[in-house]
């Protein structure tokens, strides 16, 4: 508790005392390992919000008229203050959502070189572009937009924010989040450190507020684009809000990643891969790996190396470092994973592993393994959000892509295999989704375009593509 107080001194003022004068109903952070109450916290009134929005829109129209030199050096500065602050800022992703201390440093990190990416591209990414016509000059320049609303989920509560966040403040944009509830103490050090590295007054805004105010958050005259990463229903929602005003939206939604083994792949390292991709952050990844597809002359070899990694792996005190994984983020959704399992287990599934809930408090789960899945499955149809793994069995290539693609979702994907050349085809033509990995997991970098297809979403984060979304790609002709 000591160093969550030592968090919250960042920002202007305790936002846990606002219950002592305000009575809406509360938003809380609970410990999910302990159960215990972190900070209560009242939701912002109309009239915060209004103001909020107001002080974003009046520094919109000064920060989109700096240069990306002075920009590039603010966000550099954020660089340094999210590494200065870096074990603290674990702890409190540790106490809020049960991220485990080392992956939370990482996900500091992360944040920190994408921030130092897009200060040090942003300007050619962002160059105009002259296109030969019979004008005497003609081109196309990007331009920022405004205020951009981000809903943002609990289970990477900083990279999630900084993906947006980084491109957009260095294309000009300003950003107002609305983030996940449970993780406000984040959001708010979110915040902070763009104020604390010097940004502007209203350029990175944080609104305490419930999913019940995001409808007129999107019809806010002032907010001109939305992004949000969540699950497919709550897409739909903010797609169809934002479509009726003609507000421009990027959605990052569920997944349910197919891994694809061929009969040529090292399996023992692919094994090792697989299950490394399932358990990131407890399995509460939209890209880690759910689906584990395999061909028939494999499998064998293939679960010996999958279970004994999963059988290694301990749910423990995401702030002890001998802990694998840490626990789900809340127990409802620890209830509606278990739930999944009960249901794939009558309709066929094997269990080969974990499975059960375990005594005592805290939302842990233990890694679990499903095999003999099949269509018709949640473990198969569904996105499952935890430590559970779902080995599918194929009988060619050809049904180990047929099953792959047998998706709502298209996500990520991989492709294990000792045929490089094979391998670039295969992952070029036959993978339904927004990325496919050859021999290694998925992952997020800000390099790279990332996004989805089908009801996993649409749009792009990072890279070029990412930068660009929020941009008015405007053509210019000069006679």
């Amino acid at each position: 508790m000591t160093q969550y107080r030592k968090l919250i001194q960042y920002t202007t003022v305790l936002v846990c005392t606002f219950c002592l004068t305000d009575y809406r109903p509360r938003m809380q952070s609970i410990n999910p390992a302990t159960g215990e109450i972190i900070c209560d916290y009242s939701p912002y009134g109309r009239e915060q919000i209004a103001r909020s929005i107001e002080k974003a829109q009046t520094c919109f129209l000064q920060w989109k008229a700096r240069t990306f030199t002075e920009r590039a050096t603010l966000m550099h500065n954020a660089a340094s203050v999210l590494r200065e602050r870096k074990a603290d800022l674990a702890v409190l992703m540790a106490d809020e959502m049960g991220k485990v201390l080392r992956d939370g440093e990482a996900e500091i990190e992360k944040c920190a070189v994408c921030c130092e990416y897009y200060a040090d591209n942003a300007e050619s990414l962002l160059q105009d572009e002259h296109i030969q016509t019979d004008a005497r000059m003609s081109f196309v320049t990007y331009q920022p937009l405004g205020a951009v609303l981000a809903i943002m989920p609990w289970n990477f509560p900083f990279w999630q924010v900084f993906r947006f966040a980084a491109p957009n403040l260095m294309a000009g944009n300003v950003g107002v989040l609305k983030h996940a509830s449970n993780v406000s103490g984040c959001a708010l050090a979110i915040e902070a450190i763009f104020r604390d590295a010097g940004f502007p007054e209203g350029c990175f805004i944080t609104l305490l507020v419930g999913s019940d105010t995001v409808n007129d958050l999107i019809a806010h005259a002032d907010i001109r684009a939305v992004t949000l990463t969540g699950s497919m229903e709550a897409g739909k929602a903010v797609a169809a809000r934002a479509g009726a005003l003609l507000k421009k939206t990027v959605l990052e939604l569920g997944g349910s990643d197919a891994y694809v083994v061929l009969e040529d792949a090292d399996i023992k390292a692919a094994a090792i891969e697989c299950a490394k991709s399932r358990l990131i952050n407890a399995g509460q990844s939209c890209i880690a790996a759910k689906r584990f597809i395999v061909a028939s002359s494999a499998m064998s070899a293939f679960k010996k190396y999958f279970i004994a990694y999963f059988s290694a792996i301990q749910a423990g005190d995401p702030k002890d470092a001998s802990s694998g994984i840490g626990p789900m983020a809340r127990v409802d959704l620890r209830e509606a994973l278990h739930k999944q399992v009960r249901a794939s287990l009558a309709k066929g599934a094997n269990l080969v592993l974990g499975g059960e809930i375990p005594k005592g408090s805290g939302a842990f789960y233990p890694p679990t393994i499903l095999d003999n899945v099949k269509p018709g499955m949640p473990a198969f149809d569904e996105e499952l959000f935890g430590p559970v793994a779902a080995i599918i069995e194929a009988k060619d290539e050809k049904d180990a892509f047929a099953l792959a693609n047998a998706s709502r979702f298209g996500l990520g994907s991989a492709i294990f295999t000792s045929d490089l050349a094979r391998a670039e085809t295969l992952a070029k033509t036959r993978m339904e989704a927004g990325q496919t990995f050859v021999n290694a997991f998925v992952r997020s970098d800000p390099r790279l375009p990332f996004g989805g297809i089908k009801e996993s979403g649409y749009g792009r984060e990072l890279g070029a593509l990412g930068i660009r979304e929020f941009v008015n790609a405007k053509t210019v002709y000069i006679a």
